[in-house]
């Protein structure tokens, strides 16, 4: 299949969250597979910089701007990637959707609505590059209004949309439809328009031929009012046509076994190695160095959504166990500051770090014992996965991606070497307090702890099987395309 992805980021030339992991490993995987994928993305300052080569290939006006379309190749690889050239939307500081001081920008709605035209010419083959895709895969609200304008087309290829995180929804004030230029049989309580206002996601919610997120729990999970975020009724009457699909993870990167960035590498059969990178972690964060202490970590955005409100409320009682902690993030000032007070009123205890930093994450991550992972929603979640295929046995709350990919040590799990972590129900801190208590217990029986480790260190979190799925999503959708869907379900939807 000819495959066109769009997606508004992409590692390793510019990363918010997943969203650029999926983007910079899934056409890896879907090339693998014999699939022609080309991508597009925005030209942001750093993805110029980080790309060789650029040869323009097409002169654009969008919106009544000037863009040019730059070509090269996605990094070690020989994939196709197309940049949206047009500096008065990309160029300038800060990341893909917010300036230095955190704030929106505030022409956001222009600068991915132009993105979803270029999308648009681009899978019609109106640029000259001959070349037509089967399939249009767009991802999150940035590109949602790409199938809604290929909808009004008679001949168009399939089109995928993937939900990264459906809180993030690209609502902006109704005036800002004209502004785009888009067609006005495009605004109707069953298109964009969602309560007054225009909906970049509800493009790709109502008008795409197959519906995906990033685990089969969040596929269910979005379809009720706790986690739907105000679209769980869209969703749910298009439940025939939304699946969920796991996120892989690029095992090349995150290999204990050749990880450049881990003090001493170790494997399934060298499982005893992995003690060094803690003892050496210890020593960075000037924590007591020994291996009877577990040492628990948090790797992530300091928000609520990640539920580290809840690590906060048990730092009293947690603290009174012989348990070492290290935190590496940076997010909300409340929530940084509060870490920041733990470490101050505990130094030989707890260690935070504030900010990201890549090759400090796997260290931490080969160095751990615990993962801490009590997320309030997560649609899949990634870290969980690399502590994995670490050793690393991760306390999750069961939600989302979180309870498709760590099975809980029950008796029977542990019995049949099945259980991989330790997660409970419900995003309270009491339940929270109890699994990591159930960890420390479990930790402090080593055979058992081994048990754990290999078989998280043997679970398959490849893209190669993730991309396969998708394959076979492309088969439905354009199966969808040619049955005449979703215009049946559209008629159907009644008024908000």
């Amino acid at each position: 299949m000819n495959i066109l992805f769009l997606a508004s980021e992409l590692y390793p030339l510019v990363k918010t969250g997943g969203l650029a992991d999926v983007a910079g490993s899934l056409p890896r995987a879907l090339r693998e597979l014999d699939q022609d994928v080309r991508v597009l993305l925005p030209a942001y300052p750093e993805a110029k910089e980080r790309c060789q080569s650029l040869t323009p290939v097409a002169e654009l006006k969008l919106l009544n701007r000037p863009a040019t379309l730059l070509q090269t190749t996605l990094p070690d690889t020989d994939i196709p990637l197309w940049l949206l050239d047009a500096p008065h939307w990309y160029d300038r500081p800060g990341d893909p959707y917010s300036s230095p001081d955190g704030a929106p920008w505030p022409d956001n709605a222009e600068r991915f609505g132009a993105f979803c035209w270029a999308g648009f010419h681009l899978a019609l083959n109106r640029l000259g590059l001959g070349w037509q895709p089967d399939i249009v895969h767009c991802n999150d609200w940035q590109t949602g209004l790409v199938p809604a304008l290929l909808s009004l087309e008679a001949a168009c290829p399939a089109t995928v949309f993937t939900i990264h995180n459906l809180a993030y929804q690209g609502v902006f004030p109704a005036a800002t439809f004209s502004q785009l230029q888009l067609p006005k049989a495009l605004w109707h309580v069953e298109g964009l328009e969602f309560h007054g206002q225009l909906s970049f996601i509800k493009g790709g919610l109502m008008y795409a031929d197959r519906i995906n997120t990033v685990s089969p729990t969040y596929a269910k999970e979005i379809q009720t009012p706790t986690f739907g975020c105000g679209l769980e009724g869209v969703l749910k009457r298009r439940s025939h046509q939304l699946s969920g699909i796991l996120n892989g993870i690029d095992t090349d990167k995150w290999n204990p076994a050749a990880d450049p960035w881990i003090p001493q590498t170790y494997d399934l059969q060298s499982l005893s190695r992995k003690q060094a990178n803690k003892l050496a972690l210890q020593r960075r964060f000037e924590l007591p160095a020994g291996a009877e202490t577990p040492l628990l970590v948090f790797i992530g955005r300091l928000v609520a959504q990640k539920g580290v409100d809840l690590i906060l409320q048990a730092m009293p009682n947690l603290i009174r166990y012989p348990l070492q902690f290290i935190f590496l993030g940076s997010g909300e000032d409340g929530f940084e500051q509060g870490l920041l007070y733990w470490s101050r009123r505990y130094p030989k205890r707890v260690a935070v770090h504030l900010g990201y930093d890549e090759p400090l994450a796997h260290w931490v991550e080969a160095g751990a014992d615990i993962f801490l992972m009590p997320s309030r929603f997560e649609p899949c979640g990634l870290n969980q996965m690399y502590s994995q295929r670490y050793g690393t046995v991760p306390v999750v709350h069961r939600t989302g991606g979180l309870a498709d990919t760590v099975v809980d040590a029950t008796p029977d799990q542990l019995a049949n070497q099945a259980a991989t972590g330790v997660s409970f129900d419900h995003p309270v801190v009491g339940a929270f307090q109890e699994a990591v208590k159930r960890a420390w217990l479990l930790y402090s029986q080593p055979s058992i702890w081994q048990r754990l480790q290999r078989a998280g260190m043997m679970r398959d979190f490849s893209w190669r099987r993730s991309a396969a799925e998708y394959c076979w999503l492309y088969q439905q959708a354009l199966a969808e395309r040619k049955a005449g869907h979703p215009p049946t379900f559209r008629q159907s939807l009644p008024p908000y």
